[in-house]
């Protein structure tokens, strides 16, 4: 992983579009999924603990935030949500919902997963809360910034607890973008 962080983000990420090509597998921003497919990501967050569950009401409604995909054929070996929660005023999305098939896993396609919507959303707040190390340092490679819950408004917080989204920081980290880190003091 800390190879990761000394390579060229662009180079990196380029190898895991260039992988996706060589195997058929589709990567594609989507709005609208079946009912089914919804199902099954639900279930399979259900199943992970590595995933928050998320009902099929609550895919329905990401959906139209947009999610990314990687698609083969009728397959779906990997997909990201965005969550949007509304703070005073403001919205703030939430990357949400990253799986990656494990037979792909060792291609750096979620870090292609989480360039997509971060680039999606980069004129908007964006934030990631991950636990895992390895997401920690796909988001500082996507020039994410860590920021501790004393650096975020007092209102900020109190949002975060309201909506579920207040955790440990010892266990968790909250990374935000550059507009989000710009502004996240004023956000009231």
């Amino acid at each position: 992983m800390n190879s990761i962080l000394n390579t060229d983000k662009i180079s990196v990420i380029s190898e895991a579009e260039s992988y996706c090509h060589s195997e058929g597998i589709e990567i594609a921003l989507v709005h609208e999924l079946p009912e089914t497919t919804l199902e099954v990501i639900s279930e399979r967050s259900k199943a992970l603990p590595t995933l928050y569950y998320v009902g099929v009401d609550l895919l329905r409604r990401r959906l139209k935030n947009g999610c990314f995909i990687l698609k083969k054929g009728a397959a779906i070996h990997g997909h990201i949500f965005a969550h949007e929660h509304h703070v005073k005023g403001h919205s703030v999305f939430e990357r949400s919902s990253l799986w990656v098939d494990r037979a792909y896993r060792n291609y750096n396609l979620g870090l292609l997963l989480m360039s997509k919507m971060t680039e999606l959303y980069t004129d908007d707040f964006l934030i990631s809360i991950a636990q895992t190390p390895k997401v920690h340092h796909y988001n500082e490679l996507l020039g994410m910034t860590h920021v501790t819950l004393s650096e975020m408004s007092t209102v900020l917080v109190e949002e975060l607890e309201k909506i579920g989204k207040l955790r440990d920081e010892l266990s968790y980290r909250y990374y935000v973008n550059a507009r989000f880190e710009s502004e996240i003091r004023q956000l009231k």
